[in-house]
């Protein structure tokens, strides 16, 4: 065996090993994750509030108190447009047995499979549903736990950075400190810059998808609107969900094949914004990585850690990606799963905008 060879064998052992760590600690890790990633979030706010002599416990204090009231803002509005919608709830119910009526008969029609039969079908995945609804109130009480155990490590991860971050700098060679510490700083800008990036794109696509499903005549569209853009947290795959879905409910709903084909026209549209224009603008190169490690990175995140995971993904990858491009051996893999440096068509030409109007303005001058 030669060297290479054993060198490679060693580095995908410590690549198992690292996976099979992060796979029997999520317990642990989960709510300490997603607790660094939100404490980089409120990092700017908590260092404006101690600029103003405001003691750093009370500024911690002050974040985790806009956290709580972001959260509780959105489930009171996501309540409300639920609420709207169960209105509709008995209509939907009609409409909805109505369709599986005549999907049984058309089965029936031109399978030869009996209605009989098909309801026994649907009578057996019952329990299935069922078990799944008890195993979600049977997780409530875990999931308000790490929610609990997440605040706490926002809280005391705020307070104590600058003591991680000298323990961090501690572990380098003195050669190496000042490299340590760019990788520390842009890891933590990069979690915030997509983060930052994600809420204001979240809220450009509840006004676009709101203003196109209002037009469209789509009923609830405001609470198809904020569902869709909500779903903007799972790349890719939550718009096409959100999208779906509301094709779906428009059309148990009576919708015309004008409005469902207005709806997926919409999406389309709405998606080329967002990826050609607000994403470059709004998230930034830094935070980029291609597509197909963003869907690696959701699937791999899924399987380790469920949910959080998918919610965890493209941040971790981000800092992983700071940290391979700031390590000489490890620049190949940060350039692997980073974005192609090139401007789009959408942003070259807002930047001959503003060049244009920088010089007339300078003219003028």
């Amino acid at each position: 065996m030669t060297i290479s060879s054993a060198s490679a064998i060693k580095k995908t052992f410590l690549l198992l090993l690292l996976l099979a760590g992060l796979y029997f600690a999520k317990e642990f890790l989960i709510p300490l994750a997603v607790g660094g990633v939100l404490a980089t979030l409120f990092l700017p706010i908590s260092r404006w509030l101690e600029k103003r002599k405001i003691p750093r416990g009370v500024a911690v204090m002050i974040c985790l108190l806009i956290l709580l009231l972001a959260i509780t803002g959105i489930g009171i509005l996501l309540s409300f447009q639920i609420s709207v919608l169960t209105n509709d709830f008995s209509l939907l119910r009609e409409k909805s047995i109505d369709i599986i009526d005549n999907i049984q008969r058309y089965i029936f029609a031109h399978l030869g499979i009996s209605i009989e039969k098909q309801n026994q079908e649907l009578s057996k995945q019952q329990p299935i549903i069922t078990q799944y609804l008890k195993d979600i109130v049977i997780s409530l009480p875990s999931i308000f736990g790490s929610f609990i155990l997440t605040s706490v490590y926002i809280l005391f991860l705020l307070y104590y950075r600058s003591h991680i971050k000298q323990f961090l700098l501690m572990l380098s060679p003195s050669s190496q400190q000042n490299e340590m510490n760019k990788v520390i700083d842009n890891v933590g800008k990069v979690s915030q810059q997509y983060l930052f990036g994600l809420s204001k794109m979240i809220v450009c696509l509840w006004v676009m998808y709101g203003i196109a499903f209002s037009i469209l005549g789509v009923k609830n569209a405001l609470f198809f609107a904020f569902l869709c853009g909500l779903l903007e947290i799972v790349p890719f795959i939550g718009n096409i969900t959100g999208t779906t879905i509301t094709v779906l409910v428009a059309g148990v709903q009576g919708g015309s094949l004008l409005v469902l084909t207005g709806i997926i026209g919409s999406y389309g549209i709405i998606q080329f914004i967002q990826g050609w224009v607000l994403e470059p603008l709004i998230v930034g190169s830094q935070v980029k990585i291609n597509p197909l490690f963003t869907i690696i990175a959701l699937v791999i995140g899924k399987i380790m850690w469920g949910i959080p995971g998918i919610f965890l993904a493209i941040p971790l990858m981000a800092m992983f990606k700071i940290v391979c491009d700031h390590i000489e051996p490890l620049r190949p893999y940060g350039f692997l799963i980073g974005e192609i440096e090139n401007k789009k068509p959408a942003i070259n030409f807002i930047n001959k905008i503003n060049n244009w109007y920088k010089k007339n303005e300078s003219k003028n001058e």
